[in-house]
């Protein structure tokens, strides 16, 4: 039977807990792992562990059954997007502390929108064509578990991350590691960044070249699983997707011509083939570098990110999502063999997270009875638009808006802080909008005193001054941030980036080495995953925000769990 522990340990009390505070006799029989795996999977919600689990018995099977799984788990903060939550997982800390805010924002300096990852100084690296643009880490403000693994380890350590995303791929990284790689949807090109390498890496480009993703065109997705085994309608109300495709099987990867082209890539990257790849490429990478067999700790970091990308056209409650994971559990299973094989079972610890959740779909909220739609942002800005012109006059008095974020034109907000009255049509304008629940001032978001307010503490953890928006506007529970009211954007049917439940809970599983398996009640958060990394790698993390997960440390490691198949 498995442990369950009730230990109560106070969420927001997480930083006081450092490595300092594990018992002496613990951190003397613990030895380090000789490799470190961090498993992402891109909008994993907590209760799909519960709900679709049933006919898993791969990797993730393995995971819940021989790792500790923290049931509670959640991010405390509201901008629940995937590059924050890659840089939460991979830093330890929070977005007021890390600096990443969202996938993109306004930046005011340059007086433009830019991405959490591009960097004009890096050049992209690509494995096949041309790929303009360049990625880096830049606009992480403190270092990774894997930089500071490189810093401290005093040994040679190699840092290897996969993702199709190149904000997930660079965000589990940090500022410098051997091999980050990612997917370019629009030429299928796998690409990296001057940032890391001036050149592709040897053995990345030999797998490339040996595994074409073009294999896989004409080939139709079917379901994994009897009909029967999946729950809910399929085709729901309100699911959108991706051009080529109806809302049922079979999907079949082709693109706008007779041979692949982007639509074609598009599809492939929202199809299983694109997960059990990534999981192949991962296991080269262990065998070509040797990762796990040198005198230091090596790293190795994988996003998944097709279930966010299916996710968002089908709804958590499609028969695709459901397939998709079905099929992840037997690609992670893969993986976790041939660590068994390369590596050893006792040399290794694994941590499984997920960036965000998602949204239920508006349409399927309301058909329930519930409250639910979209919020346009360009509604809004038109809205505060008209306000400010009658009270300034005429002229354009906000930048672009990004999601939650509403950002006043250079000059505008320090006019509004002399007429308070103007601010307050502003925010009574905002509020009247359908779907909107709160509007914050960034100068009650600057505030570190203790609050009572769920949704004004999740906000000041989201919250970095310079480039957070100067207004947060907080959506009503089951709606969306849409380009309108009635539009959601890029063809997609739901979404995710609020501090409710369905976005917040994600699932917290350690495994291997140091790792004492069991299920935990305890209060935990993702930024909990690298300082527990770090203590049981003997290493420091300067900048956290997360605790260690004592109360999932094996007294020695000859009590580590060992996998049973």
């Amino acid at each position: 039977m498995r442990r369950v522990s009730n230990i109560a340990v106070c969420l927001f009390c997480a930083p006081l807990l450092l490595p300092a505070s594990v018992p002496a006799q613990a951190e003397k029989e613990h030895s380090r792992p000789k490799l470190v795996v961090v498993l992402v999977v891109d909008q994993l919600r907590a209760d799909y562990l519960e709900k679709y689990s049933e006919h898993w018995t791969g990797g993730l099977r393995r995971l819940l059954e021989k790792g500790a799984w923290f049931r509670q788990a959640a991010y405390p903060y509201a901008s629940t997007r995937t590059c924050v939550g890659h840089a939460t997982i991979s830093t330890g800390s929070f977005p007021a502390t890390h600096g990443i805010i969202s996938n993109l924002w306004w930046d005011r300096e340059s007086g433009k929108m830019v991405t959490c990852t591009e960097d004009a100084q890096a050049q992209a690296v690509s494995y096949g064509p041309a790929v303009k643009g360049g990625e880096s880490a830049a606009r992480l403000v403190v270092p990774t578990f894997a930089d500071e693994l490189r810093a401290q380890a005093g040994a040679p350590v190699r840092v290897v991350t996969f993702s199709l995303k190149a904000r997930s791929a660079i965000m589990l990284a940090g500022h410098r590691a051997d091999a980050v790689t990612w997917h370019d949807e629009t030429t299928g090109a796998w690409v990296t960044s001057s940032a890391y390498a001036s050149a592709p890496v040897g053995f990345l480009q030999q797998f490339v070249q040996a595994h074409p993703v073009e294999a896989d065109f004409g080939k139709s997705w079917t379901r994994a699983l009897p009909a029967s085994a999946y729950l809910f309608e399929d085709a729901a109300a309100g699911e959108r997707p991706p051009a080529g495709w109806t809302s049922t099987f079979p999907h079949v990867l082709k693109g706008s011509a007779d041979k692949p082209d982007a639509a074609f890539y598009a599809l492939w990257e929202r199809s299983p083939f694109a997960d059990a790849y990534l999981a192949q490429m991962a296991a080269s990478a262990v065998d070509a570098l040797g990762l796990g067999k040198g005198r230091g700790t090596d790293y190795l970091g994988v996003s998944f990110s097709t279930f966010d990308l299916v996710g968002h056209h089908f709804g958590p409650f499609s028969h695709e999502v459901q397939d998709v994971l079905a099929r992840l559990d037997v690609a992670i299973g893969g993986l976790l063999d041939h660590l068994d094989r390369a590596v050893g079972p006792r040399n290794y610890v694994v941590a499984l997270s997920a960036d965000h959740g998602v949204a239920p779909i508006p349409q399927q909220m309301t058909a329930a009875g519930l409250d639910g739609g979209l919020v346009g942002t360009s509604d809004l800005t038109a809205e505060v638009q008209k306000v400010l012109e009658t009270s300034l006059g005429p002229g354009q008095h906000l930048a672009p808006a990004s999601g939650s974020d509403l950002y006043f034109a250079q000059g505008v907000y320090a006019k509004l802080a002399g007429a308070p009255e103007v601010m307050e049509a502003v925010v009574g304008a905002l509020l009247a909008a359908p779907g909107v629940a709160r509007v914050l001032r960034s100068e009650e978001l600057r505030g570190r005193e203790v609050t009572d307010d769920p949704i004004l503490r999740a906000t000041r953890l989201s919250y970095y001054a310079g480039r957070s928006g100067d207004l947060i506007v907080v959506q009503k529970p089951y709606w969306l941030f849409g380009v309108s009211a009635h539009d959601l954007g890029f063809g997609l049917s739901t979404d995710h980036g609020s501090p409710y439940n369905y976005d917040t809970r994600v699932p917290v599983i350690l495994m291997g080495a140091g790792v004492r398996r069991g299920e935990y009640q305890t209060a935990a958060t993702p930024a909990d995953i690298a300082p527990t990394l770090a203590f049981l790698c003997a290493i420091t993390l300067g900048r956290s925000d997360g605790r260690v997960l004592v109360e999932a440390l094996a007294p020695s490691r000859a009590e580590a769990p060992l996998p049973v198949h």
